[in-house]
């Protein structure tokens, strides 16, 4: 049977189709389109009538591409731009009278859980590892074994809404990496207690773009997971953090979408490596949308 995900992000919208059966998945086709659902309003808790003009649009394609895959059924997700606006129930009764897609809308707890499903289903865990999928609106970390997940947390500290809260520099200044920095601490929830980890994982997304800057190739199409070398890791980190926009605009290895948002989410990596010092760095190319996969 053919099925799809919609995963409606702050920033993007991913689609997938596949066939899936006994736990294994297919991938028929993949598209993923940069709507900018939390620009303008993620920080005051709204969707922008612009924003909604957008997702409606995008996902109208969506539902055409569906179509044309005999999709038998559709399962569209919610995330945290959604789930944190004033206007989300008056969002989604436009989505399904304009694209006929009913949305589910998850809490940070269950779209870690899906995130952490997906990253097993090409990854095993034969030491404690972190986690960490960055979006636009929330930012998930699972520490995770061969036995499940063990400690998770979904914090709102999404490369959306740090861009909307500050007016940084180009290339960002010391004093915007502070403030990043700073913001992070104010609400990791203490999370990095009590634990430590040989290897870090970064969930699909801006981390692919991390490996074709390491490897100066694309990320290959396969749901392998890959390790890099730490040291070129964190070169790589420091590179875009220091990157002018002009110079993201002219790397082919920034796709359109993270080319303004990637010095953030570079910041947050390496702070995050900070906190756990790992000796294994881990790139998948699953997340979200694979986690939904396996759970129809």
């Amino acid at each position: 049977m053919i099925r799809a995900v919609i995963d409606l992000g702050t920033n993007t919208f991913n689609l997938a189709i596949a066939k899936v059966s006994h736990q294994n998945i297919e991938l028929i086709h993949t598209q993923k389109e940069a709507v900018g659902l939390g620009m303008g309003g993620i920080n005051d808790g709204l969707i922008t009538e612009e924003a909604i003009q957008r997702a409606l649009n995008c996902l109208s394609r969506f539902v055409s591409v569906c179509l044309d895959y005999d999709v038998l059924e559709i399962k569209a997700i919610g995330t945290s731009a959604i789930r944190d606006a004033q206007n989300s129930n008056d969002f989604l009764n436009r989505v399904f009278l304009t694209a006929g897609i009913s949305i589910e809308v998850i809490d940070g707890p269950t779209e870690a859980a899906y995130i952490c499903k997906g990253i097993a289903f090409s990854y095993t865990f034969k030491t404690p590892g972190l986690i960490m999928d960055i979006g636009g609106g929330s930012t998930e970390l699972i520490l995770a074994d061969n036995s499940g997940i063990q400690k998770l947390v979904s914090l709102d500290i999404g490369v959306s809404r740090i861009y909307q809260t500050y007016a940084f520099q180009d290339p960002l200044s010391q004093e915007d990496i502070q403030n990043i920095e700073a913001f992070l601490e104010k609400r990791d929830q203490e999370f990095f207690s009590n634990f430590e980890v040989e290897a870090f994982i970064g969930a699909s997304g801006v981390f692919e773009t991390f490996y074709e800057l390491i490897n100066q190739k694309k990320f290959p199409n396969s749901y392998q997971p890959y390790e890099v070398n730490l040291s070129d890791f964190l070169v790589v980190l420091d590179q875009v953090i220091a990157s002018s926009l002009k110079e993201r605009n002219e790397n082919p290895f920034i796709i359109e979408i993270r080319k303004k948002m990637a010095p953030i989410a570079a910041v947050k990596v390496r702070w995050v490596l900070s906190k756990i010092n790992p000796k294994r760095i881990v790139i998948s190319p699953c997340s979200l949308k694979e986690g939904v996969l396996l759970s129809f």
